[in-house]
């Protein structure tokens, strides 16, 4: 289903050593992020301390250079009967429209869907939410193989005010490879 050109990028849970490089990497890429989400270069220490069952941070880097390639944040992990995320994410410069970006969101996906035996988090459903004006968030969600379940009136505050979303899902039976327990 998906193109392998080779790995390029890996993912891990932020460390308090990142602080560094995460505000450089979202001071760099602020024009490109903050049109989306909001900016917050010194934010990482807050996110830190919010992991917990509930939230669940990855940091994408590129292999070959260490560096940040994005964010994605598994937000609001409901399990029981429901299994249930939701995705967001912010990709830095150089690296938005590299490929990376993907790369590394294919490797949350394998996680997120993963058993919980194997280092996964045993869910069963995804969602990512995105404004109906960000074409590059969209197509990320279409190429990962995410099927659009309609439209969210207001759904979210940001910069100022409560913004449209458009929000797509997948199940671990839709993922490639992903054998479910359930």
């Amino acid at each position: 289903m998906f193109d392998d050109g080779g790995v390029r990028v890996t993912i891990r849970p932020p460390m308090t050593a990142d602080a560094g490089p995460y505000a450089e990497a979202v001071r760099r890429s602020a024009d490109h992020v903050g049109r989306w989400n909001p900016v917050e270069p010194d934010g990482l220490p807050e996110l830190l301390e919010r992991q917990g069952p509930g939230l669940r941070t990855f940091l994408i880097t590129d292999l070959a250079s260490g560096d940040l390639v994005g964010k994605c944040n598994v937000a609001n992990i409901v399990m029981g009967r429901f299994c249930n995320a939701a995705l967001g994410y912010d990709s830095y410069l150089p690296y938005a429209g590299t490929g990376r970006m993907t790369e590394g969101m294919r490797l949350v996906v394998d996680r997120c869907f993963g058993p919980q035996t194997a280092g996964g988090l045993g869910l069963h459903r995804l969602e990512i939410n995105v404004q109906p004006s960000n074409e590059r968030s969209i197509a990320l969600a279409r190429r990962l193989g995410f099927r659009h379940e309609g439209f969210t009136p207001r759904m979210l505050f940001l910069d100022g005010a409560w913004r449209d979303h458009e929000r797509f899902a997948l199940t671990a039976e839709e993922w490639p490879g992903v054998t479910t327990g359930r």
